[in-house]
């Protein structure tokens, strides 16, 4: 029985990664069927967005409309189901609800993941080497940067929708199968692990002749899933990861971009 005295007797509460496993009575009960759903999901939602990763970072769709389309358009599809489960369940104002401050929060921790991402290239795929081939294959997918300037008023809200949608799916429905099953205290961070497979096509669609296969994506999902999944987790709400999510996605992609000429 759920009690005040004893919240951690919950299953599940409003916020889609704060949920708790289950007591041992229903994790036996339920461990076969329930656990192979919540999981199977999991994997076919990330050989879904997966499909659409390949698809979108394939060369012959560089700097081309259907490089957006394959991008976001298999994210916000489980978003949409994410969102009528999460309307379902009477979650979805605990998901999306902002407060003051979510603003501030996401522009700090966009500008901290910036700082980040710099010093990752510095170190890492350095001018000069090799390795910097796999930036440039990553800023050429996504197209003339004079283009992209002159509709800046398209792109944000783009970049918006396409924040908004990986974390309804991932800080929000995945973490939420996975809490179901682990518990919210790590299942913030389980869930970085199915967003960067989902990037793992692009390992090979942006592989460099030189440098081999392109890793950075992969890497920085693993990364960022970890940041706002933390975020989504401390704030209890999504909308400062989104908000963080869309401000890095403009600063790399319009205005401190990082590779090539800048903005």
């Amino acid at each position: 029985m759920i009690t005040k005295e004893n919240p951690s007797d919950e299953v599940g509460t409003g916020f889609a990664s704060d949920a708790l496993p289950a007591s041992a009575p229903a994790r036996k009960a339920r461990k076969g069927g329930d656990a192979l759903k919540a999981w199977g999901t999991v994997a076919l939602v990330v050989a879904w967005v997966g499909l659409g990763s390949w698809l979108a970072w394939s060369v012959e769709r560089a700097g081309s409309p259907s490089f957006w389309l394959y991008a976001i358009g298999p994210t916000l599809v489980v978003a949409a189901f994410a969102l009528f489960r999460a309307y379902r369940d009477g979650e979805i104002l605990d998901w999306v609800r902002p407060e003051w401050g979510d603003m501030t929060r996401g522009i700090v921790s966009a500008a901290v993941l910036l700082g980040a991402s710099v010093a990752f290239l510095h170190t890492f795929v350095p001018q000069g080497s090799p390795r910097e081939g796999w930036m440039a294959r990553i800023y050429l997918q996504l197209g003339d940067p004079q283009w992209l300037r002159a509709h800046n008023g398209m792109m944000a809200g783009v970049l918006l929708v396409a924040a908004f949608g990986e974390e309804v799916t991932w800080r929000g429905f995945v973490a939420r199968l996975i809490a179901e099953r682990v518990g919210s205290r790590f299942a913030w961070m389980w869930a970085a692990f199915p967003y960067a497979l989902s990037l793992l096509p692009t390992a090979w669609a942006l592989r460099d002749p030189e440098a081999g296969l392109n890793p950075c994506l992969l890497l920085a999902a693993l990364f960022f899933g970890l940041v706002w999944g933390g975020m989504a987790r401390w704030t209890r709400r999504l909308a400062p990861s989104v908000l963080s999510h869309a401000g890095f996605d403009w600063c790399v992609l319009m205005i401190f971009r990082l590779w090539g000429s800048g903005l």
